[in-house]
């Protein structure tokens, strides 16, 4: 059976696409699960079978009867599901727009040439190991599958470092400086010992003595939403609220993590803040649609919670799941057709398990 066409959909009110995604989840029951990430728009949000960060969405989707995976997130989110997920389980992204920007900043043909121009000056595969973050590409995960690498999250990424040091001296970690750079310090690495590695530049724009001089090499990338906050929004804070609480994602800025109470990843923001006493006041730096909601949540309690910029932002290639796309997403499999599915290669699929598996029997 052919799709509905996403133009019909297009010009439909945000009003009549949450009727229609009521009712096309009615029929197809537990056919199918839905999954959103915190970083979510309340309007989709609503609608979740399951709420968290990609890397426990994924696993709770493939400990599921459904054979149908609706990831309300973006597509390196999408890619670990069905990754993960049992082979009789499609994982489906509502829309294929829905992307990172920070997982777009390493791709697979720059790590490689990366590891060739380090090859050239040292033994490469005897002297680092390659470390992702899951906010990657598949194939970024599969190289690291390949060359004895592993995957980390924003929550274990301390301890995946210890690993990755005591397999090979030295760690490149992609596609995210930020989270590198704070997972070094919390290791007691010195900044200089970090440096980072600029795709776009022969040997990364560093010296062969810069990098033997290096502990860990960071990669020229970053979360655009994260990257928004400044240690100066914290001081001007503390300078109204004395007795306030900073808690910040390890995507943000070194001196930001430094400045705040608390760092930790979209799981641990939210449990900290929801099990501190009541009538405390906290400025937290992640994304917007996360702080509005446990702002909401955590009011009864007369806890005041802050979004840390004066600046809206969002994750907008997360925005992109809207009503609408949900909409024609859930309708088109109600009706028997898959729209959108996300399937890794076998062999991708296969090293970049093995990545993963790494990382879960470390954590």
């Amino acid at each position: 059976m052919s799709a509905l066409p996403f133009e019909a959909y297009g010009g439909l009110s945000d009003a009549e696409c949450q009727e229609r995604i009521v009712r096309a989840r009615a029929r197809l029951g537990r056919e199918v699960v839905l999954l959103c990430h915190h970083y979510q728009r309340a309007d989709i949000y609503q609608h979740a079978d399951l709420t968290g960060d990609s890397l426990k969405l994924a696993r709770l989707a493939a400990q599921t009867d459904a054979p149908f995976i609706v990831f309300c997130g973006v597509h390196f989110m999408a890619e670990v599901a069905d990754i993960l997920s049992r082979p009789e389980q499609t994982a489906i992204l509502p829309d294929l727009a829905a992307g990172c920007s920070m997982a777009d900043m390493a791709n697979l043909a720059s790590v490689e040439r990366c590891w060739r121009e380090l090859g050239a000056i040292m033994d490469v595969e005897a002297t680092f190991t390659p470390v992702t973050y899951i906010n990657s590409a598949a194939d970024l995960k599969a190289f690291c599958g390949e060359h004895g690498g592993i995957v980390c999250t924003s929550s274990n990424a301390s301890v995946i470092s210890g690993w990755a040091f005591a397999q090979r001296p030295k760690i490149l970690f992609f596609p995210d400086q930020h989270l590198g750079r704070w997972t070094g310090h919390q290791r007691g690495i010195p900044l200089e010992e970090t440096p980072v590695w600029d795709p776009d530049l022969p040997l990364g724009g560093l010296t062969p003595e810069a990098i033997a001089q290096a502990k860990i090499l960071l990669w020229k990338g970053h979360c655009a939403v994260h990257q928004m906050f400044r240690k100066s929004q914290i001081d001007a804070f503390r300078a109204q609220y004395p007795d306030a609480l900073v808690i910040a994602h390890p995507e943000c800025d070194f001196e930001v993590c430094r400045a705040a109470d608390h760092v930790g990843s979209t799981e641990m923001i939210v449990r900290i803040v929801k099990e501190a006493p009541a009538n405390t006041r906290w400025l937290v730096g992640t994304e917007l649609n996360l702080v509005e909601r446990l702002a909401k949540e955590v009011a009864p309690q007369k806890k005041e919670v802050r979004f840390m910029s004066n600046i809206i932002c969002m994750c907008s290639t997360m925005q992109r799941i809207d009503p609408q796309h949900l909409a024609w997403t859930l309708e088109n499999l109600s009706a028997g057709t898959i729209v959108n599915p996300i399937v890794v290669p076998a062999h991708e699929a296969g090293l970049a398990r093995a990545a993963l598996d790494r990382m879960l029997r470390v954590s």
